[in-house]
């Protein structure tokens, strides 16, 4: 590509809303993707045909098709265009993605039997656009693609296909590694080459996102402390040892959020919409939320909000533990969520205990959503992992603070509050270590002290509502990722660089970890990953479901042998033994 032709890029995706969204990934599909086209970027998404695509999408029109090739079926190329406005190709092939299901699991909420076969058609299409036989007659100067649904598709490029173009695997959470039986590999069309540990075999059977990991040419996280994260043995998923060995590949960029969707001057779901400069508004927010969710009406209570899947990984058991004692002191309560049965149930049991002080709705409200991000004082997000997050940056939107735990994204997008912080802009949330409900139970402490001081907290306030969080810094970062791999390319390096012959066993525990860090200008220190063009710069204004196979924490465990299997991790489902594909 020359320095003055248009980049062009394909963006592979099992789902992108507002067509088709089990959680994160949808929305990260929709919004980047948008954001590089408005940057002059050449950028297309492909993704399934499913039913509800099909339903929602106008004007399509057949572009290509793809014969019958080892096991997998013959299929069509249709060509459209999202809301947004970007060039949508949409893999259609009814055999596979005509169901009553959502793109990973049935209406029981079980994985199709055949998402091996489902998912490794996209990245069988996907490498053959990004390759020199492209029916297109377009080819991508990168293929970008996302989580294990799209991952395999580095390893047919690296398999064979002449004039591949250098791909990018984006690990939404890693824990989703899409499992499946090794023999499952000449249908696919792998040759045996490949069914090694040097290639995509792990624990006996065969992973999509280890193929990714080991043939892309470069590795990005949605948060730099994430891909520091990844690289030990806490979070590393049993894919740390492959990591380390690709460590320099490796680089985390923040995700972006919607902000227009997400404006407090103009959300329609508020009783009174306001800014930085109308704060004193946002008080008719909580009065409205907490009559709405059958709170007592008392504006100087702290009024906590949660809005989030219910699990362990989430925290909402420390939230549980903390709560007796929070509840000694003037706190409220407001939940949205659902997720693990005892969690409800456990919320339920508080709401019972505590009437006017807890309020908790099983299930997910989009409207209640956005009142919670504007009447409550501060947001809770007690997180064991965050791959990124995106409430907590609603949340400073909308000039709530957010409480977080340190990891992930929570720490490269809340800066901590200190006085210090207060007067330079940097502080705009509270941030804690320790995984605790009494850590918990402190920062809640520390947030009603800032309270107690109008001044300090509306400057809190204003810090947060003037990050930039939009999708155009993002996407900057991303342009600034594909040009180096062009670069390099040009070079004639390999973006492969040195392979893992284990399977993985780890750093040791922290090494590559979260970082010391937890502003959003500087990258956390201790993160021992090579940051090549990821950070598109200071966030100041002037970012499941299964995916396939079973998780390979229960496959470890099951074949570990001598090698230290990996940790359990609360992951949202995301389809297919190991999960579906959607972003922290």
């Amino acid at each position: 590509m020359s320095k003055n032709s248009t980049l062009q890029i394909l963006f592979v995706t099992p789902e992108c809303a507002p067509w088709a969204k089990t959680g994160g990934l949808g929305e990260v599909s929709a919004g980047l993707p948008a954001a590089l086209l408005g940057l002059g970027v050449d950028v297309r998404v492909l993704m399934p045909a499913y039913p509800s695509v099909l339903e929602q999408a106008k004007g399509l029109r057949r572009v290509a098709a793809f014969e019958a090739e080892a096991g997998l079926p013959a299929a069509g190329l249709l060509r459209g265009k999202l809301p947004s406005g970007v060039p949508a190709l949409l893999l259609d092939c009814p055999a596979l993605y005509t169901r009553s299901g959502g793109p990973y699991q049935d209406a029981h909420g079980l994985d199709y039997a055949d998402n091996v076969l489902r998912f490794g058609l996209l990245s069988r299409v996907a490498a053959q656009l990004a390759s020199a036989g492209s029916p297109l007659g377009w080819r991508p100067d990168v293929l970008h693609c996302n989580d294990w649904p799209a991952a395999l598709a580095p390893a047919y490029l690296k398999l064979g296909l002449e004039g591949p173009a250098p791909s990018v695997v984006a690990i939404h959470n890693l824990a989703f590694q899409g499992i499946f039986p090794l023999d499952n590999g000449p249908a696919l069309g792998l040759p045996d080459s490949a069914l090694g540990v040097e290639g995509v075999e792990y624990w006996g059977h065969m992973s999509f996102l280890k193929a990714g990991l080991y043939y892309a040419d470069r590795i990005v996280t949605v948060s730099p402390t994430y891909a520091g994260e990844i690289l030990g043995e806490h979070l590393g998923c049993g894919m740390q040892g492959l990591l380390q060995t690709r460590s320099a590949r490796v680089s985390g960029i923040l995700n972006g959020i919607d902000t227009d969707i997400w404006n407090p001057a103009t959300d329609p779901h508020l009783v009174s919409n306001y800014d930085a400069d109308s704060l004193a508004a946002k008080a008719d927010n909580k009065r409205a939320l907490q009559a709405q969710m059958g709170l007592e009406q008392d504006d100087a209570v702290l009024l906590l909000g949660i809005v989030s899947r219910l699990t362990d990984q989430k925290g909402v058991d420390l939230v549980l533990e903390a709560l007796p004692e929070l509840l000694g002191r003037p706190v409220q309560l407001a939940v949205l969520g659902s997720g693990e049965e005892k969690l409800e149930n456990a919320l339920l049991a508080a709401e019972k205990e505590w009437p006017g002080k807890v309020a908790v709705k099983i299930g997910f409200d989009e409207a209640l959503a956005h009142r919670i991000e504007a009447g409550a004082d501060a947001f809770l997000m007690p997180s064991r992992f965050e791959p990124c997050g995106l409430n907590q940056m609603y949340s400073q939107r909308y000039g709530t603070p957010p409480i977080v735990r340190a990891t992930g994204g929570l720490a490269d997008s809340v800066g901590d509050y200190t006085p210090a912080g207060l007067e330079t802009g940097e502080a705009t949330g509270f941030v804690f270590d320790d995984p605790t409900a009494q850590a918990l139970i402190a920062t809640v402490d520390r947030v009603a002290a800032v309270r107690a001081e109008p001044a300090a907290w509306v400057q809190l306030q204003r810090n947060g509502m003037s990050c930039d969080f939009g999708w155009s810094t993002s996407a900057r970062g991303y342009l600034r990722l594909y040009r180096s791999m062009l670069e390099e390319q040009d070079e004639g390096k390999d973006g492969r660089g040195s392979q893992a012959k284990g399977r993985g066993k780890g750093a040791k525990e922290g090494e590559g970890g979260a970082g010391a860090g937890r502003g959003r200008k500087k990258m956390p220190e201790t993160v021992a990953v090579a940051v090549v063009e990821t950070l598109a710069g200071p966030r100041r204004a002037g970012a499941g479901v299964r995916r396939g196979g079973r998780k390979a924490a229960e496959l470890a465990e099951q074949e570990a042998g001598n090698v230290a299997p990996p940790p359990k991790v609360e992951t949202e489902p995301r389809g297919g033994g190991g999960g579906k594909g959607g972003a922290g």
